[in-house]
């Protein structure tokens, strides 16, 4: 199927379905309502269908005369709506509070512990001169930018005075492998220290893959670091936007991937689930080249594509006259994309898209993923944290893009201080209350709440507030029709696309990523 081919078909059944919020008083005069019949409840028009879900993360697509039957209170018991309702926990008196007491529990675990993702910046040195870069990186002369292994271990002693039993320590730049000593250290001192800690202890390595080499890699491979990278999709593209002026970067990406996917396999691995994995991002020159890049993943040996936008940190806020674009633009180019996805996988490609599998989770399987851009509260300083060369503590890997723009709004300490004194100054607090739906006048109305989440660094760079204005806010925009979306897909799925949807669903633990623990 070609790339027209399938631009055409989307276009039948509209690209890019829009929702609406619906006046209630044009279904039912508000005299009949019985409020106390339902529990508290959020809905949309999609189409024909008005969506309805609650705090709980329950919902359904109803009918019109559904719709106004229910704000009514008219179905009874044993009648096929009240009993569809009572299932989804739509019915006041049917609740089992201690049941989703223990519900609610189980899907915001995170807030009972601390950030459990550390982002440590060895260098801003990269040989790469990539145009979008968030990190605003430097020359690869500058060791000045480099983490010191003193540091190093005072921000590994902080990381290991989190409250969370389980950690993941990240490796980024620049290039971390410039600075390979500081990241062997670390992964050293990490594991000595866990012997007595005993947490779930994880290591990843974000790389471009320039500076690899079989003594790096199978450092890598023995101390079960995770590696991950960035393919912005074919050849020519990959090039012109991430520059690498002493190689060929697409072809020097594909060979370590290739090597040590490999290599995975040689150690007993599934290489289904143990593999590089490689994010795009998306600008200017990619929007007409979805298919281009999807199939670009695939003959990689990639299982999953993320979509990610363009974001306004660092480089890519200079560059976004040349590389940026609207987000309907973007919408449209994701929806093509994953319309290409679905249609793979119906000629038995399996291959899915990172974005939504990750909404489907709470959407379909109860499940939070806990991925921080999309949880309320949000995951800055609770959920992440990122450590610069220097020793400053910031929110988040984003936080210190913005600090990287001369901006140190994120910074909520250095390595010095205390984990106690990081999470209970007055920053933090205000990064969390600012990242709650609940403090939001338009989320808490919105019948995407339960599954949604902010990014307060986001807000700040694009509307000058923690909180933002989520009408006017891209970031809403972006989710909200994604949302949109996937609810028409699921509304128009037949049972072969459903099995494939819930099999985005399917969560695998990493455990050989996981680092020897001591026996209790």
């Amino acid at each position: 199927m070609t790339a027209t081919t399938l631009q055409t078909k989307s276009q039948k059944h509209d690209l890019l379905p829009k929702g609406k919020q619906v006046d209630l008083t044009t279904i039912s005069s508000p005299g009949r309502w019985k409020p106390e019949f339902a529990v508290p409840f959020n809905q949309r028009q999609l189409g024909k269908k008005i969506l309805i879900s609650n705090d709980m993360g329950d919902w359904d697509l109803l009918t019109q005369d559904e719709f106004r039957d229910f704000i009514e209170g008219k179905p009874q018991p044993g009648e096929a709506l009240y009993e569809k309702l009572k299932a989804r926990n739509f019915i006041a008196k049917e609740i089992n509070v201690a049941a989703q007491a223990e519900r609610w529990r189980r899907k915001k675990q995170y807030l009972f512990y601390g950030p459990t993702l550390h982002a440590f910046v060895l260098t801003h040195r990269c040989n790469h001169g990539c145009q979008y870069c968030h990190s605003s990186i430097v020359g690869m002369d500058r060791t000045d930018t480099d983490m010191s292994i003193e540091t190093a271990e005072r921000a590994v002693d902080l990381v290991f005075q989190t409250t969370s039993p389980g950690i993941t320590i990240e490796f980024q730049g620049g290039e971390p492998t410039a600075n390979w000593e500081v990241l062997q250290h670390i992964v050293e001192y990490a594991r000595q220290k866990n012997a007595l800690a005993n947490k779930a202890l994880s290591f990843a390595l974000v790389t471009n893959l320039s500076l690899m080499d079989d003594e790096k890699m199978e450092y890598l491979l023995d101390r079960k670091v995770q590696i991950c990278t960035s393919l912005d999709g074919p050849e020519d593209l990959h090039n012109k936007i991430r520059i690498f002026k002493d190689g060929n970067s697409h072809a020097n990406l594909l060979h370590w991937m290739k090597k040590i996917n490999a290599r995975y396999g040689e150690l007993g691995l599934d290489t289904n689930l143990y593999r590089v994995e490689a994010l795009p991002t998306i600008t200017k020159p990619s929007l007409h080249r979805w298919k281009e890049i999807v199939d670009t993943y695939v003959e990689a040996g990639c299982k999953a594509v993320f979509l990610r936008k363009l974001d306004p940190f660092g480089f890519a806020a200079r560059t976004a006259k040349t590389l940026g674009y609207s987000m309907d633009e973007f919408l449209e180019f994701y929806a093509h994309a994953v319309d290409y996805i679905i249609e793979l996988n119906r000629n038995g490609t399996q291959v899915m898209e990172r974005h939504a599998s990750i909404m489907l989770n709470k959407i379909l399987a109860d499940q939070e993923p806990n991925y921080l851009d999309l949880r309320t509260p949000g995951g800055a300083c609770i959920g992440q944290l990122g450590y610069a060369p220097d020793g400053g503590v910031y929110s988040s890997d984003e936080g210190r893009f913005v600090a990287a723009m001369g901006d140190e709004m994120f910074k909520i300490g250095t390595v010095d201080d205390t984990y106690h004194q990081l999470m209970t100054n007055a920053q933090t607090r205000a990064m969390v209350m600012s990242g709650l739906n609940d403090a939001q006048p338009d989320c808490v109305s919105c019948v995407y709440k339960p599954w949604c989440g902010q990014q307060v660094e986001y807000n700040y760079k694009t509307q000058g507030s923690l909180h933002g204005h989520m009408r006017d806010s891209v970031w809403c925009k972006k989710h909200k029709s994604i949302f949109d979306y996937l609810m028409y897909k699921l509304e128009n799925a037949d049972e072969k696309d459903m099995a494939m949807f819930r099999r985005w669903t399917t969560n695998r633990q990493l455990e050989h990523f996981l680092q020897e623990r001591a026996p209790l």
